[in-house]
């Protein structure tokens, strides 16, 4: 058995793998229930960076005809912000941008936008969340769609701030031969800011 420190206001209790609770229906559950399901979901919390992490080197194959691969994009969007002097929520928000294109191609901003909601600001989350429009700006008009469409978000607060991110990060990062650090040299940062969630999202 393994001890996993248990939820504020918990006491101590050993992890056992094989315990679960015993209910039929959430309406019928008890307490004692949830104290066994926290020790669960405690370990599978201390695992997510992993699987974060996991999920972006994935981004490494298929390269899908761009310049360099995604996993390469994103280690140069990251790169480029820490050279910059950006603080570390935005050189993690940086990092992750595109995780969301692991999991949902179609709809890959608002995806790893939802992904990084517990650990950025609610500014960084709406950065990640609408980067697709404002990204579209450089390249929809080859592919018949409106290159402008970030102007629907024109006045938003948020506007400038996100279409600043994409001209001096997202946009320039598919350069084959600038030098960046590589996923192991920012797992410290992925680690540290996953390890203190800033937001609790239950919808």
């Amino acid at each position: 058995m393994v001890d996993v420190p248990p939820a504020a206001g918990s006491p101590a209790l050993p992890f056992t793998p094989d315990e679960r609770a015993d209910y039929r229906s959430i309406r019928d559950s008890q307490a004692r229930d949830y104290e066994i399901q926290e020790r669960h979901m405690a370990r599978h919390r201390q695992a997510t960076p992993d699987l974060y992490l996991r999920l972006l080197a994935g981004l490494a194959t298929p390269h899908l005809g761009f310049p360099i691969d995604r996993l390469d994009h994103s280690l140069q969007t990251a790169t480029r912000a820490l050279r910059d002097g950006r603080d570390e929520l935005y050189v993690f928000a940086a990092l992750f941008h595109d995780v969301g294109d692991a999991v949902a191609p179609a709809n890959h901003p608002e995806a790893g936008a939802a992904m990084l909601r517990p650990y950025v600001t609610d500014d960084l989350y709406w950065m990640v969340r609408h980067h697709g429009s404002f990204q579209g700006y450089y390249y929809w008009h080859f592919l018949g769609r409106d290159r402008d469409a970030r102007e629907k978000y024109r006045g938003h607060r948020l506007f400038g701030f996100t279409a600043e991110f994409c001209e001096l990060y997202d946009q320039a990062a598919f350069d084959r031969d600038y030098r960046s650090l590589t996923l192991a040299d920012f797992e410290p940062l992925v680690r540290q800011v996953m390890s203190r969630p800033r937001n609790f999202v239950p919808d």
